[in-house]
Formats: C-alpha cells, structure tokens, sequence
C-alpha cells in the first residue's frame, strides 16, 4: 500500500463529496467513472470497470490452446442460403 492520504469530506448538495488528489488519481488511472464498495469498514474506489475489458487476453489463451473453435456446426437457414447477398 501507498502512503495514506488526508480529505475532506465536502458537501455537493445533498450528496457528501471526497476530493482525490491529482497524483492518486494519475496512480490509478482512474477515468471519469469509478466503482465504490465498502470493505472492512473502508471505502474501496476503483476505476469502474469497461464492458469486455480483458476478453482479448482471454481470446488470445483460448487460441494458444486451441480452444478457440465452434462447437456447434454451422446451420444455415432458407433464408441464409436463399436471400442473402454478399
């Protein structure tokens, strides 16, 4: 762990607000979003998290193992092999 920092807890109308200094947030790489979630008592802030964030990495182990094929064939429909056009 970092070297713990002091805030202030401000009030932002009815919501109560923190301020992080801009050197933690550069550490973190934290974004315009965050998740928070309370844990032993303290509050955990963490850069919010990107729908399908790490699926390349997980793409890319599933190829290295070549586990990375369809398990059905593929079932062309009437209107598959009648009406499309490329």
């Amino acid at each position: 762990m970092g070297t713990a920092v002091k805030a202030r807890v401000v009030r932002v109308g009815n919501p109560r607000g923190i301020r992080i200094p801009k050197v933690l947030l550069e550490q973190l790489d934290i974004g315009e979003e965050v998740e928070l979630s309370v844990q032993k008592g303290g509050l955990v802030v963490r850069a919010a998290r990107r729908p399908r964030d790490g699926w390349s990495e997980v793409f890319r182990q599933m190829a290295a193992h070549g586990d990375d094929h369809l398990l059905d064939e593929p079932a062309p429909t009437r209107w598959d092999v009648e009406e499309w056009k490329w």
